[in-house]
């Protein structure tokens, strides 16, 4: 029943990671921690393996969304592999500054980082994009299938620097980077939606290459339970994409959003009880 349980999980996060450009990872870690408790298969699961399996998994996660994306032709890749200049080194100093972590911090910590990814969720649709950047000195145009020309651009100093935060959190809550990303593509530097969504998953992709490395080197992979998740995964990130491309997401991440506030109260409470 645990790994039906595991695969569904994958399956899941894969999907809704993929579908909103948040890479799985909020699903996946604190379902491993949560489960944890409950099970005894994962049992005695600590936060540095609960975040070094997710990894793992984004691996799979963001690159199966990737392929999904390129026949689209939605991913950005130069504004995303300027982006992997920072989010590159964030997610490696993440990674280390996780084993930092015990229990109680961990669940204190990533509660309230799930609340405030919840709460920009809730947010990024009410806030108009800031003009500021549309004239900066990187530019880039894209034009959709039904022949609409978006332009965007951003500073790479500022572009390097959000995505350097990004990559630090991805590192050190095993949560991908695309939940902070995905909103200041849009918000702040006028990506396309679609665009940012795809470009946030080849980002996490490649970050999680890094962090991954770096989580295994400090032997925080339980490789069994990446096994049993990453195959859900896989096909749920490309049947996210899928929907990507078909419909608007908003029901679902207000879903999600409800969802991580829960989570986010839960893991809380249970920092601050021990």
């Amino acid at each position: 029943m645990e790994w039906i349980l595991l695969v569904l999980i994958g399956l899941f996060a894969g999907a809704l990671g993929s579908l909103v450009g948040l890479g799985g990872g909020v699903i996946i870690v604190p379902a491993l921690v949560f489960f944890g408790g409950y099970t005894a298969l994962l049992d005695d699961l600590g936060p540095q393996v609960a975040v070094g399996t997710s990894l793992i998994i984004m691996i799979f996660t963001g690159l199966s969304s990737t392929l999904s994306y390129i026949k689209h032709k939605t991913v950005d890749y130069k504004s995303g592999l300027l982006f992997f200049i920072g989010a590159g080194p964030g997610s490696i100093i993440g990674a280390v500054a996780n084993k930092s972590f015990s229990m109680e911090s961990f669940n204190l910590y990533f509660g309230f980082f799930m609340i405030l990814v919840s709460f920009i969720l809730m947010i990024r649709n009410k806030i108009k994009p800031i003009e500021t950047f549309k004239q900066s000195s990187y530019q880039r145009s894209f034009t959709d299938a039904s022949g609409r020309e978006f332009s965007y651009g951003f500073p790479p100093v500022l572009g390097v620097a959000i995505a350097f935060f990004v990559g630090f959190t991805s590192g050190l809550f095993g949560i991908g980077g695309g939940s902070l990303m995905v909103p200041a593509m849009i918000l702040v530097f006028l990506f396309p939606p679609h665009v940012a969504v795809a470009t946030s998953m080849f980002m996490v992709f490649l970050s999680a290459l890094v962090s991954s490395a770096t989580h295994i080197y400090l032997g925080n992979i339980n490789w069994l339970y990446a096994l049993a998740i990453i195959p859900g995964a896989w096909f749920g990130a490309k049947g996210g994409a899928y929907l990507n491309s078909k419909l608007q997401s908003g029901a679902l991440v207000n879903i999600l959003r409800i969802i991580l506030v829960l989570i986010g109260i839960r893991l809380v409470y249970q920092g601050f009880t021990g």
